[in-house]
């Protein structure tokens, strides 16, 4: 059987680099991209894949549970890969119910669209939830996450992902779907919208704008270079034991302030300026509300059982990733304009 993958968010961030490596490496596979185009979702990070054909992009809400069934049906859909999501804790802050709606209702809602489309045999087909480490809450007194680490979500982002991730076990329990979840660690790379700390600082440090850092930049998050979550997630997929959770982390852990300093070294040399000149622009700001102080993740399990691990340290993919916006001044013009909205328009029309 050929298979008919849903890939959720493939226009955000993480998703447009696991649906480019799926359409890349499985040209028998038919790859359908459903993404909302919401503020997140860029079609600009396709634009190599765009015209493959087995490729196709549905513009939808998983919120919307009668267009889920459409898409199952149109395209024969075989096996899910469900990134999408509110994902920006801050946002979350400001209006959590924004979050339950989407990352809630919405991952209720593909489940019960896979649920009754594969009735025939679900032994076939794949659900494939991807979630963070954040559900795990924060570490204080050293240790890693491990697959097995009790769930103590802090803010309304985690605590909707670890409701998503506890339907998704629900489900494969209740209705024997077959589900695998993955937690991962904070990402990095191109395509990244930039309202997250490396994007945000490498594009105020370009146009000399402030620095913000929470607190004092204390806060220490454990990070992994997006293509290499993607092979991460093309691993589980193929490889994964059904049933089974497996942590995804780069074994790189880094306080915020020491990677505000890293970017603010490295685009000077990068843009011949006197060394320390970008450092000045750091401004320390009230602290998030309830910021979770460490995440770290022990990632050996997929590593001895499936056989991935990183392919970068940090400091080799912060330095791709510092060129990449360099070289991509007019996508970032896009995205902090809004000007990138106006691609799927320009690209489907009225559709």
């Amino acid at each position: 059987m050929i298979k008919s993958i849903l890939i959720t968010g493939g226009a955000g961030f993480i998703g447009s680099h696991v649906v480019k490596l799926f359409v890349e490496k499985y040209p028998d596979y038919q790859i359908v991209n459903l993404d909302a185009l919401t503020y997140a979702g860029n079609l600009e990070n396709l634009k190599e894949i765009e015209g493959a054909s087995n490729y196709s992009f549905e513009k939808a809400d998983i919120q919307d549970a009668d267009k889920l069934n459409e898409i199952f049906a149109k395209h024969q859909i075989t096996d899910v890969i469900h990134l999408a999501a509110e994902s920006h804790v801050d946002r979350s802050i400001s209006d959590p119910l924004a979050f339950v709606k989407t990352n809630v209702f919405g991952t209720v809602n593909l489940l019960n669209a896979a649920k009754e489309y594969w009735k025939e045999d679900l032994s076939k087909h794949l659900f494939y939830h991807v979630s963070t480490d954040e559900v795990y809450g924060s570490l204080h007194d050293g240790g890693f996450f491990l697959e097995t680490t009790p769930y103590d979500p802090q803010s309304p982002y985690s605590a909707s992902k670890a409701s998503s991730d506890h339907f998704v076990r629900a489900y494969a329990n209740t209705y024997k779907i077959r589900t695998v979840v993955s937690n991962c660690s904070n990402n990095y790379g191109p395509n990244h919208f930039p309202e997250k700390l490396i994007p945000l600082c490498i594009h105020n440090i370009r146009n000399n704008k402030p620095l913000p850092v929470y607190g004092k930049g204390e806060n220490i998050r454990d990070w992994l270079f997006v293509k290499d979550h993607a092979r991460a997630i093309d691993t589980v997929f193929h490889k994964g034991k059904a049933g089974e959770t497996y942590n995804i982390g780069g074994f790189n852990e880094w306080k915020n302030i020491d990677i505000v300093r890293l970017l603010c070294q490295k685009m000077d040399e990068k843009l011949g300026r006197e060394k320390g000149t970008s450092e000045k622009l750091i401004t320390f700001v009230t602290d998030r509300a309830g910021h979770d102080m460490r995440y770290a993740i022990d990632a050996t399990k997929i590593k001895e059982e499936l056989g991935w691990e990183p392919s970068l340290q940090f400091e080799e993919g912060i330095e791709i990733t510092i060129d990449w916006y360099l070289n991509n001044q007019e996508w970032l013009d896009h995205v902090t304009s809004g000007a990138y909205q106006d691609y799927y328009s320009d690209l489907y029309g009225n559709r």
